[in-house]
């Protein structure tokens, strides 16, 4: 870890880096990574894309790889039992919570105990929500380390204000499994909220309104950029 102060002054040492802290809507249709530069937020391009959105869908090809993203989505009528989408619906449910969903989905989901956090199943192999969901959040921390050209450790996550415990720390959990320190998890609205007060005078009060249309379309990121000491 590099402390930014210099020890021999005691003063902020300016040429050591500040450590980057990325906000992360993991959505249910389309996710997206951004941070703060010089006290703007800046959203980071997908690696496969050409903008900012990385829709959430998974592809397990035939050689054993995962795909995320556009490409991904390009499967979803041609390998429908391969090609995982809306996962962000399954996070923290038992089978008995989304076995509606079975009509709707083109993928397997396991009905093997109605009262277990359900799993899906891709070939032969059997996987978590969680684990999912992690595979996002692993191409969102990759294209941010692309484009920051540092390694990426630490973020923010926000969630639907819905989310109950169970939910929230599966989103956590997938953040761990994908090499990220999850500092908080943000309300969706909250996060609208916050970023509407980036730049606002200390002294002013407002009160301010946020309809969540869901589904991405107004999910704001609370974004840091934190000095670590």
């Amino acid at each position: 870890m590099k402390i930014p102060i210099n020890l021999k002054s005691g003063n902020l040492d300016p040429e050591i880096p500040k450590e980057i802290i990325v906000g992360i809507d993991l959505g249910t249709t389309n996710s997206l990574v951004a941070y703060i530069e010089n006290n703007q937020p800046v959203t980071v391009k997908s690696s496969q894309g050409i903008n900012s959105l990385t829709p959430s869908v998974l592809h397990f090809a035939e050689d054993g790889s995962i795909i995320v993203g556009d490409t991904a989505k390009k499967f979803l009528t041609t390998q429908p039992e391969n090609t995982i989408f809306s996962v962000k619906r399954l996070m923290g449910k038992s089978y008995n919570d989304v076995q509606e969903l079975k009509t709707s989905i083109g993928y397997e989901i396991i009905d093997e105990d109605t009262e277990a956090l359900v799993k899906i199943r891709v070939k032969d192999t059997f996987y978590t929500p969680i684990e999912l969901s992690a595979e996002i959040l692993k191409s969102l921390k990759k294209d941010a380390e692309n484009h920051l050209k540092q390694s990426i450790s630490k973020a923010v996550i926000t969630v639907p204000a819905y989310f109950n415990d169970a939910q929230r720390q599966a989103t956590r959990d997938a953040g761990k499994l994908a090499g990220l320190d999850v500092l908080r998890i943000v309300n969706e609205p909250t996060a609208a909220s916050l970023a509407y007060g980036i730049g606002l005078e200390r002294d002013s009060q407002k009160n301010i309104a946020v309809y969540d249309f869901g589904e991405g379309l107004l999910t704001y990121l609370y974004c840091i950029w934190k000095t670590v000491f």
